[in-house]
């Protein structure tokens, strides 16, 4: 189940449609057995700023935030047969809206382009990617491109 929050902001379009799409497609391609639940909270750069400096200590707004349940060992469990040890929720994601619009407009893609780039980057987040070194950074950003590729959401 994709549940999507929407915090002190207006939407302009299909933006659950597009998250719940991403989200769908990143636990197909990743090969995930289980039935999960995420969480996407649409919010503004203000409550983002907040979350990003309670959490992660850092003084400054950001695009997404993820907080998954599993740690990176542990996401092998959901690609494996049904069983009931599993934890239902995989965790949560944050995405800042205006972020979203402002880095379609610098990177030079469409809004949709920018808001399914940052749900696929907080999924894998949540699936134990990282990017901290050059190697995993390489690595997160193939799976990136390949799934928006297959969803047909590329740079335009």
């Amino acid at each position: 189940m994709v549940s999507v929050t929407v915090e002190d902001i207006k939407l302009v379009g299909d933006e659950k449609e597009t998250i719940k799409k991403v989200v769908k497609k990143v636990l197909n391609e990743e090969k995930i057995k289980h039935d999960v639940n995420v969480y996407v909270i649409l919010t503004n750069n203000e409550n983002i700023h907040q979350i990003n400096l309670e959490y992660r200590g850092v003084d400054s707004p950001t695009d997404v935030l993820s907080f998954p349940i599993y740690e990176s060992d542990e996401i092998e469990l959901l690609k494996k047969e049904k069983t009931d040890d599993v934890e239902e929720t995989l965790g949560d994601i944050i995405i800042s809206i205006p972020k979203v619009k402002a880095q379609a407009k610098e990177y030079g893609h469409s809004y949709e382009r920018e808001l399914a780039y940052l749900t696929t980057h907080g999924m894998l987040h949540l699936l134990g990617y990282d990017h901290i070194n050059p190697d995993e950074k390489e690595v997160m950003r193939e799976r990136e491109e390949k799934i928006l590729s297959k969803l047909k959401i590329t740079r335009e």
